[in-house]
């Protein structure tokens, strides 16, 4: 039955009647859900009977979340969805695309896995009309229809194959509002203003630079961030693009620039109180402390959304992000990633959730708990969970182009392999430029 008693992770309640707003309780967060676009598609869409599987890779807290927002869709429509996760996603959704068994949708954590799947014809092209929505109502719009778009066999050349949801932003600086305040330092705008900054710092006698790219076997993944963010700073979206496919080698001097750019914080020890080879074991998830002794240690530190889970309990932090050149005038390009949703099996009712994915609300509901950015510019900001978040979200929402973190994009062997080594080397040598050929003598050796 479409209307029924609920018992999802969120307490939900659904009374007899149809599926309004007056009869759905949501009791998290504080301000107006956008109740209309639920109300709206639950009267153009009824499902009942429909059964959908989707699998993906959220699991425990987060596995809950997202059985939050489906309840939802399930109390408009009728249908019944059964959501599996899993931290092994990836190479079970590859397998089952082999052997059979793939759901009806699937929760997609990279764009290389969804071309692949989408070139082997099993993802439902998602059309244009999605497409030009896209578009019109998310910020940077352009920059996620190119991000889901690729070859599908489906539709017999490139289509959209996916609707991204759930975004993870990297393209953020953390510093300790208190010693800011004390300093009298405001936040800088551009990429000029920051190395002022930096500047200012050492010449009123701080560190300014927390780093460490320190990760047992992974290290050097934290440098690759500061270099694609650069490179987003610095190119155009069609060269970093380029970059990422290998269209442009490893060497060209925009990367070597990227590179050295990086270099000019980090291989700098009067900005970070260390040598280049301390930068290297400096453990990333202990590299933001100083920002808390007393007095600091260092005063600012790029690193992604995560990082707020190493630091102390009581910490006074907060976060910027990491400005553009004015002189290069590339807008307010963001760094992260992200999940897409792709039909894995075409029906009226797994279109229907692609069409939920589009409201308002689909996104509220999970903005209102925990761990939930998005780029829908109608999704009202006042129900993020708390300030972080809200923060992220306006950086998303301010964004003029948006591109995911170029080494999860790249083969593995370099993404996850040469690229990480090839910036520890640099740290050690200085030589952008002998590192940079490095990355694309494996590269070759691949093709």
């Amino acid at each position: 039955m479409k209307n029924r008693l609920l018992a999802g992770a969120a307490g939900l309640a659904l009374c007899a009647g149809s599926a309004t707003a007056q009869n759905l309780v949501f009791p998290v967060g504080e301000g107006d859900f956008n109740w209309a676009s639920y109300e709206s598609f639950a009267a153009e869409n009824d499902f009942d009977g429909a059964e959908i599987t989707i699998s993906g890779p959220w699991i425990g807290d987060d596995r809950d979340l997202v059985r939050s927002v489906i309840d939802y869709f399930e109390a408009a429509t009728g249908a019944t969805v059964e959501y599996s996760g899993s931290d092994s996603f990836e190479s079970e959704i590859r397998r089952a695309a082999q052997t059979g068994g793939l759901p009806n949708l699937a929760v997609l954590p990279q764009p290389g896995l969804l071309a692949d799947l989408a070139a082997a014809g099993h993802v439902a092209p998602l059309g244009d009309e999605t497409e030009d929505w896209i578009r019109e109502n998310y910020a940077a719009g352009q920059s996620w229809v190119d991000l889901a778009t690729s070859s599908n066999e489906q539709a017999g050349g490139d289509a959209l194959n996916g609707f991204f949801y759930k975004v993870d932003v990297k393209s953020l600086v953390w510093y300790s509002p208190p010693i800011f305040d004390e300093l009298g330092y405001e936040i800088p705008t551009t990429m000029e203003e920051l190395v002022g900054l930096s500047e200012q710092a050492i010449a009123d006698g701080f560190t300014p630079w927390c780093i460490g790219i320190g990760s047992e076997g992974a290290t050097g993944w934290p440098a690759t961030d500061w270099v694609e963010d650069i490179m987003l700073r610095t190119q155009p979206l069609d060269v970093y693009d380029a970059w990422v496919a290998n269209e442009i080698p490893f060497s060209s001097e925009a990367v070597v620039n990227a590179i050295e750019l990086f270099g000019s914080f980090a291989r700098n020890e009067e900005w970070t109180g260390m040598s280049p080879a301390e930068i290297v074991s400096n453990d990333f998830r202990n590299a933001p402390d100083g920002l808390f002794e007393f007095p600091p240690d260092c005063l600012m530190h790029k690193q992604a959304s995560f990082i707020p889970t190493f630091f102390p309990e009581d910490a006074d932090f907060d976060f910027f992000y990491f400005p553009p050149f004015e002189s290069e005038d590339l807008g307010s390009p963001v760094l992260g990633a992200g999940t897409a949703w792709a039909i894995t099996e075409d029906s009226d009712a797994t279109r229907g959730f692609i069409e939920f994915l589009k409201t308002p609300i689909a996104h509220e509901l999970w903005m209102a708990q925990s761990g939930f950015l998005t780029p829908h510019a109608g999704v009202n900001t006042d129900l993020y969970a708390d300030d972080t978040l809200k923060g992220m979200g306006e950086i998303l929402l301010s964004a003029t182009s948006f591109r995911f973190d170029a080494s999860d994009l790249m083969p593995s062997e370099i993404g996850a392999g040469a690229f990480w080594t090839g910036m520890v080397e640099y740290m050690r040598s200085g030589d952008a430029e002998a590192e940079a050929e490095g990355i694309q003598a494996a590269w070759d050796a691949i093709k």
